[in-house]
């Protein structure tokens, strides 16, 4: 049976990684996984989703206007998907994440979702939230603090390393821009 799982982290916690491993296990066995990523992730190549390890896949775009649902029937008119899975899931509207569960209760076809659960503020993004209330599967993806405890929250940090605590929820960024911590140092960081 289908399902809509939900794999989040803080950043660095290895979601790219893992949903490239999920491509290739889905490979190996000669079957069709279709990759998607958020448009506006130029980080690396666009339409390619990279792990920091080093290994990367091509992967379709989406913005907040993509129609997911739409887009994988038309794939389906030209291959059989296996399962669909996607990066930078926090970046999905709530819309969206609706069209991820048709896909799983209509056509069947399992969903893998990688991303982080809240911003530098500690604020839900819109598509973690409605995934965190319609998945069937959420699953936590560890990462730890500089001081040794899990690290569930991110911090926006300046290019001094000055903690950030104004601007749009969405800067894309890597350790340059983010940071990984508990709450606890979440916290002490919002104070400073």
């Amino acid at each position: 049976m289908a399902k809509l799982y939900f794999y989040f982290s803080a950043m660095n916690a290895g979601k790219s990684t893992a949903l490239l491993q999920s491509a290739h296990n889905y490979k190996e066995r000669g079957m069709k996984p279709l990759l998607f990523t958020a448009a506006f992730d130029d980080r690396f190549e666009v339409g390619q989703i990279s792990s920091r390890i080093g290994i990367s896949a091509k992967a379709n775009l989406f913005n907040q206007t993509t129609p997911i649902l739409q887009t994988v029937q038309e794939e389906q008119t030209k291959q059989k998907i296996d399962c669909i899975l996607i990066d930078e899931s926090q970046f999905l509207t709530k819309e969206q994440v609706y069209d991820l569960t048709e896909i799983v209760d209509i056509l069947k076809i399992p969903v893998l979702a990688f991303g982080i659960r809240t911003d530098f503020k500690g604020e839900l993004f819109q598509g973690s939230q409605a995934l965190l209330a319609w998945s069937d599967k959420i699953i936590e993806l560890k990462t730890v603090c500089h001081c040794g405890s899990k690290a569930t929250m991110v911090i926006r940090v300046d290019g001094k390393g000055n903690t950030v605590h104004d601007g749009a929820q969405v800067e894309i960024g890597g350790n340059d821009r983010y940071v990984s911590v508990c709450r606890k140092h979440f916290k002490e960081a919002l104070k400073g």
